[in-house]
């Protein structure tokens, strides 16, 4: 299978429970909320520059590695497949907000892995429970309606904006 890398920004690091996201007026990262106790980041999250997702921001990654950077930290990724998601907002509004998957090209304990069929079964639920809780701490609901291979992820992100 062919890979392709892709570049990511860190918003929210591994190990964090402050959500942070790029301001692109100000060129800085704002503190958006602070999770509650108990919750916090399971690996790297952030997004995809240049890409717009129904929701109107970029579209999201969590990067699966080893070890957690920082905000505004740039990786380049694998994309090995997303979670694909319907979110219902707090108004009842609903949309499609799925959240890929990348490796990064660095990482040394996950390099073999090109595919989410790879990862453990245990984690690949465990990150769907957490973007589950996340977004009922925001007062949302977020179901994954599927899970997509690398191909298809890939797809999506070509075409910046998911319909």
């Amino acid at each position: 299978m062919e890979t392709k890398t892709i570049t990511v920004m860190v918003e929210s690091p591994k190990g964090f429970s402050q959500k942070f996201d790029y301001d692109e007026k100000v060129n800085r990262f704002r503190l958006n909320k602070i999770l509650p106790a108990g919750l916090i980041f399971p690996f790297d999250f952030g997004m995809i520059p240049g890409t717009k997702g129904e929701d109107g921001d970029p579209l999201d990654i969590i990067v699966i590695d080893e070890n957690g950077t920082f905000p505004g930290c740039l990786i380049d990724c694998r994309i090995i497949g997303a979670f694909q998601a319907e979110q219902t907002e707090r108004d009842g509004k609903q949309m499609r907000n799925d959240r890929f998957v990348g490796i990064p090209d660095v990482s040394q304990l996950f390099s073999e892995v090109n595919t989410l069929a790879e990862l453990p079964e245990a984690l690949l639920n465990q990150l769907e429970h957490f973007f589950k809780n996340y977004n009922e701490q925001a007062g949302k609901q977020f179901r994954v309606t599927a899970r997509l291979d690398a191909a298809q992820a890939l797809k999506l992100i070509e075409h910046g904006t998911i319909t």
